[in-house]
């Protein structure tokens, strides 16, 4: 058994989904997007979001769930197809083709309201599964230097 005991892997069920913003997937210009997060009332309270309103900012860990599993890549590729990029492994871009399909977001947070949570720059489309959302604290960034390669921050500059 695996996980969880659960055999072939692990479950997740979503906490909520996304409501509005953009309707269809494509990159860039994610800033301005606005969209609501709305809890699962089945499984959550009001008392879930308890001081959620006292951060600006939120980590959302989501699921691709518009890639068909026929679409999945596990090796190297051109980042968005650019053959002026390097080829770079799965694992080395944020591509939503992913093995587990999985997405990982910072946006900040409007408010809260009931079991919505409202927020600006979510990179996940209509209707999208959320499976986990943090408050995003300063301490949980990178802690000294970052860097990446320069067709990274290319392939970056519109992206919000």
């Amino acid at each position: 058994m695996s996980e969880n005991n659960v055999p072939g892997g692990v479950v997740s069920v979503p906490v909520g989904r996304v409501v509005g913003g953009r309707a269809e997937v494509r990159d860039d210009d994610w800033g301005r997007e606005t969209a609501i997060i709305r809890l699962d009332a089945g499984q959550f309270g009001q008392d879930a979001v308890a001081g959620l309103d006292a951060f600006s900012h939120l980590e959302v860990v989501y699921h691709f769930d518009l890639v068909p599993e026929d679409k999945i890549q596990t090796g190297a590729r051109h980042p968005r197809g650019n053959t002026d990029w390097p080829l770079v492994g799965i694992f080395a871009q944020r591509g939503k083709n992913r093995p587990n399909r999985l997405g990982v977001s910072r946006c900040r947070l409007l408010k809260v309201d009931g079991l919505d949570l409202h927020v600006q720059g979510l990179d996940a489309v209509d209707n999208t599964p959320v499976l986990d959302i943090k408050p995003y604290m300063a301490e949980f960034g990178p802690q000294g230097d970052t860097t990446q390669p320069d067709w990274a921050t290319t392939l970056m500059r519109h992206y919000y």
